[in-house]
């Protein structure tokens, strides 16, 4: 009798036990589905595709940049009549220094001998039988003391050129800026030469005349390619466009295997002209704290250390951002961003530090990225 009881009564009850069954069962899919997926992304860019992986935003590294100075200072004066018979430039230099030009150079040649030891370079451009039988003709020459800005005029002395057509395999122009003194005096971090590759405009190729590149030789004989930084908001102290006294030095490759990734450069030592109160770049995201991180691989330098960690891409070109280096002390961020960044803890109430544990324990329970 007992057991007739029981089974009538577990027949009244087994709509209610199947419903209970499914429902748990549909949870316990719900949530093995939840925790075991890539959640979208907020820009579209992931879809949504099974992984049992935790994903982790990476940390975008910072650079260790090293500050040289650069004693030269060049600049082409660019006008409508540019041409071989008239080259303005704007020099300037800090150290006893001697300037070669050579004209028709041929690239390859250029790039192999850039490479050489410092101090095979130093003997052959004393002597002056560096680049022989590879340029054209040879230059104004001439060893000179410091001074400030000054014009020079280059001109052709012969005006007769054969660069062929484009793809040229001949520079119109190189113009060698090199430090005189004594070899043992010089440090090996220290910039020994500048040298800057100029196109002049022909009527075969017609682009303007322009500075191709710069490239930079160290006493430890490195050699990079001098790059200027990208100011968003104008520029600091007053300077003009081509006078930015930043730059980011790339090494070139195929270069010294203990070379630095990357070099912060400064052609003055007073690096207060360039931050000062009366001329201060604000960050173009917040217009509040000042600039101080210059972003990689783009070289824009146009946001400041709070709204770095909340961004990815460049605010100017949408550029991903791999690296950064700072241009600049960040003293500037209060006591919040020390807090954000763990280097001190912040004081909650008892209910609001119970709340936030809960709160992650079950966001890494369900997979979320935080």
């Amino acid at each position: 009798m007992t057991f007739t009881t029981m089974l009538i009564s577990v027949a009244e009850f087994s709509n209610i036990f199947s419903v209970l069954a499914v429902l748990l069962c549909f949870c316990a899919m719900i949530l093995f589905i939840t925790r075991n997926m890539m959640v979208l992304r907020v820009h579209g860019e992931d879809l949504v595709f099974p992984n049992s992986l935790h994903q982790v935003t990476p940390r975008i590294p910072q650079m260790n940049m090293m500050k040289v100075h650069i004693p030269y200072t060049f600049k082409l004066i660019e006008t409508s009549k540019s041409s071989y018979s008239g080259v303005l430039c704007l020099i300037s230099s800090q150290v006893r220094y001697k300037m070669l030009v050579y004209w028709g150079v041929n690239i390859r040649e250029l790039h192999i001998n850039l490479w050489r030891p410092w101090t095979t370079l130093r003997e052959e451009l004393s002597k002056n039988v560096f680049l022989n039988g590879h340029y054209q003709q040879v230059g104004f020459s001439s060893t000179r003391d410091p001074h400030a800005d000054e014009v020079l005029t280059l001109s052709l002395p012969d005006t007769q050129l054969d660069l062929g057509t484009p793809p040229r395999l001949c520079y119109p122009l190189v113009i060698f800026l090199i430090r005189v003194e004594d070899s043992g005096a010089i440090h090996p971090d220290e910039t020994v030469s500048l040298i800057n590759v100029v196109h002049i405009r022909d009527s075969v190729c017609t682009l303007p005349t322009s500075v191709l590149a710069q490239y930079l030789k160290q006493a430890n004989g490195q050699l990079s390619c001098l790059k200027q930084l990208y100011l968003a908001t104008g520029n600091p102290g007053n300077y003009e466009d081509s006078q930015i006294p930043l730059a980011v030095a790339e090494p070139v490759g195929g270069g010294h295997p203990d070379a630095m990734g990357r070099t912060l450069l400064c052609p003055t030592r007073d690096d207060t002209a360039i931050w000062n109160t009366s001329g201060e770049q604000l960050c173009v995201v917040c217009q509040y704290f000042p600039l101080s991180r210059a972003l990689l691989p783009c070289r824009h330098t146009c946001i400041c250390a709070s709204c770095f960690d909340r961004l990815d891409r460049c605010p100017m070109c949408r550029g991903p951002i791999k690296s950064y280096f700072c241009i600049r002390g960040e003293e500037y961020m209060p006591i919040e961003a020390e807090i954000k960044n763990g280097t001190q803890d912040p004081v909650h109430g008892p209910l609001y530090n119970w709340l936030d544990s809960w709160n992650d324990r079950l966001i890494d329970f369900l997979g979320f990225q935080r």
